[in-house]
Order: structure tokens, then sequence, then C-alpha cells
């Protein structure tokens, strides 16, 4: 059974940082792709980073390159989301979502994923 439990998130003022972790299982890395995606209220949920170690590809929402360091640790089956300069704008509930990959790379379409945690809010303040 695939379980993903994120963690890390909460209250931050604009310009700060936090650091998401997603702790996996009944998954290994090299056959399954994971993203992060985000929910804000009264929007679609959306593709937020990925990561593909079968593709050897990373992948990055425009609204948050150069802001957003996705990662792995493979000896604690654990993805990150390292977020730095946070805005307002990035307030959302942050799930991560991982699906087994073949030949396709899933980037950061939340369609293509299958399984889901139940997300952490990400709350930036101005």
């Amino acid at each position: 059974e695939v379980q993903l439990v994120e963690s890390g998130g909460g209250l931050v003022q604009a310009g700060g940082s936090l650091r998401l972790s997603c702790a996996a299982s009944g998954i290994t890395f090299d056959r399954y792709a994971i993203g992060w995606f985000r929910e804000a209220p009264g929007k679609e949920r959306e593709g937020v980073s990925s990561l593909s170690r079968r593709h050897g590809s990373t992948y990055y929402a425009d609204s948050v390159k150069g802001r957003f360091t996705i990662s792995l640790d493979n000896a604690k089956n654990t993805v990150y989301l390292r977020m730095n300069n946070l805005k307002p704008e990035d307030t959302a509930v942050y799930y991560c979502a991982a699906v087994y990959t073949i030949i396709a790379d899933p980037g950061i379409d939340p369609a293509r994923y299958e399984h889901w945690g139940r997300g952490t809010q990400v709350t930036v303040s101005s």
C-alpha cells in the first residue's frame, strides 16, 4: 500500500522559508515519480515541482523557479520541497503525490498522479 505523509507547513512571513517533507512508504523512487502540488482557496490544484529518477528529470512551475527546490533522501524514503523567498500568493495546501512510471514522464500535471497525501497548509503573511 502506498502512503504519503506531508509535514512542515506553517505560517511564515513574506520572504521567509519553509521546508516541506513527504514521507513515502510502499514505493521506490527508482520506479515512481514524485510531485508537489498546491491548491489555494477557489483555485484549481496546480503543479509546483516534480522529480523522476527514472527519467533523470526535475520540473518546476514558472511561478516558483529559482525559489523552490525539490530533493529526496533515498535512505529515509522522503522527498523535500525547500521553499525560499515565500510570497503571499504561495499560500495554499501543499500535497505530495506519486505515480509509477514506465515510459512517460508525468511532469507536474496533477491528472497524471495516482497516489496522494492529505496535504499540509502553508500560509504566507504579507
